[in-house]
């Protein structure tokens, strides 16, 4: 078989932050590092479910709402993938992405989907943690533009 694309990125050389993925016909795929890979430090599953909750929450509530595919997490719990239609300047995908952390760092209150009704894991939820990690990604984030989002 081939080796997918995001397994020829060299993570011994990945940072926190933004990338552009991949781009497949009219749909881009962000890379969102949020931890750096093979550190020892991973987002937590109750932090990283919450994040996700929050993350589709905004995105799919955002001025560019009918563009988002999927906003998820990686596997390896270091970061989160933004797919969005190309008609998503990067400019904006970055703007959505600082808006969303935003958002996570200072949310309160009960979070959406997290009823059992609602959801497959109710229980495991950290927003403390997800708070602390939107908090650090915004200081990472702060003076992103389009000129850092290759590997």
């Amino acid at each position: 078989m081939e080796k997918i694309a995001s397994f020829t990125v060299d993570h011994n050389r990945l940072e926190k932050g933004i990338y552009i993925s991949r781009i497949d016909g009219d749909v881009v795929t962000y890379d969102i590092r949020m931890k750096k890979p093979n550190n020892g430090d991973y987002l937590g599953s109750g932090e990283l479910h919450t994040i996700e909750h929050l993350f589709a929450t905004f995105a799919r509530n955002s001025k560019i709402s009918d563009s988002v595919i999927y906003v998820g997490p990686m596997g390896c719990r270091t970061g989160f993938y933004l797919l969005v239609r190309d008609t998503v300047s990067h400019k904006q995908a970055v703007g959505l992405v600082q808006d969303s952390f935003r958002f996570i760092a200072g949310f309160e209150g009960e979070i959406p989907g997290s009823k059992k009704e609602e959801c497959g894991n109710y229980l495991e939820h950290d927003l403390a943690g997800a708070k602390n990690t939107a908090e650090d990604m915004l200081k990472v984030l702060e003076n992103y533009s389009e000129k850092n989002l290759n590997y």
